[in-house]
């Protein structure tokens, strides 16, 4: 462990703490944008397909999490799902993102973040965004910077706008080039061990697991730096 030039954060449930998941609420948001529906399908049946269909891609699952290293980005997922059920709408597929995500997961700094993010300003150490997420990049800037007004952050990778998830060590070595640092020089933190913990340190970060936000149990590994807020990680660096 050294000081880092640069800490890369994870998105959701690190950086920002999500409500949890509601699909319907999501899809009946956007089905309001609706200028065609054959079927007259309700919120619950095209979010019951598009969970089959998310299941199929072993998308989401928990197990499988790990396993997926190839990014499915949302606007091609929303694409089939609509048009295989007949239904148009007259909004764009970013439109289709933002609405669907505010709706179904609104979310909001995890607490302590914006404080530890001044410290990090105060400190000279740089920071970034890098993130399993299937959303618009366009989107997840907007948010990030909506939620975080004025922020420092160099850049933000969403993997929906190239090609690798985590844990591939592909998506780390871009942000690294995006950084123009050494791998020694990073440090990775996020709520994920498979993805976050275990990707980062493949790939030459010093992981950092953050578990204040997680509203699930994982198991405990004593193999990494953990911390469930982020003044015990501002106490380190001090």
């Amino acid at each position: 462990m050294k000081r880092p030039k640069m800490i890369l954060f994870d998105y959701g449930q690190t950086l920002v703490a999500e409500r949890r998941f509601d699909g319907v609420r999501g899809t009946a948001a956007v089905l309001k944008h609706a200028v065609e529906n054959e079927r007259n399908l309700t919120p619950e049946e095209v979010q019951a397909e598009a969970d089959k269909i998310n299941h199929e891609l072993k998308r989401f699952d928990p197990a499988a999490r790990a396993q997926n290293t190839v990014e499915i980005p949302n606007h091609m997922f929303t694409g089939y799902l609509y048009e295989s059920l007949g239904i148009k709408l007259d909004i764009s597929a970013e439109e289709v993102d933002r609405i669907f995500w505010d709706e179904a997961s609104p979310g909001k700094p995890t607490e302590g973040m914006e404080e530890f993010l001044e410290f990090l300003w105060r400190e000279g150490i740089r920071v970034a965004v890098l993130s399993n997420i299937t959303y618009a990049g366009s989107v997840v800037k907007e948010r990030i910077n909506r939620l975080f007004p004025g922020n420092h952050f160099e850049f933000i990778i969403p993997t929906s706008d190239f090609l690798f998830r985590k844990p591939h060590p592909r998506i780390f070595e871009l942000a690294l080039k995006k950084a123009d640092l050494k791998p020694e020089d990073v440090w990775y933190v996020g709520d994920n061990y498979a993805c976050d913990v275990e990707g980062a340190r493949n790939a030459g970060l010093f992981p950092v697991w953050y578990r204040g936000a997680s509203d699930f149990a994982q198991p405990e590994h004593d193999d990494v730096l953990a911390i469930n807020d982020w003044a015990e990680l501002k106490a380190l660096l001090q």
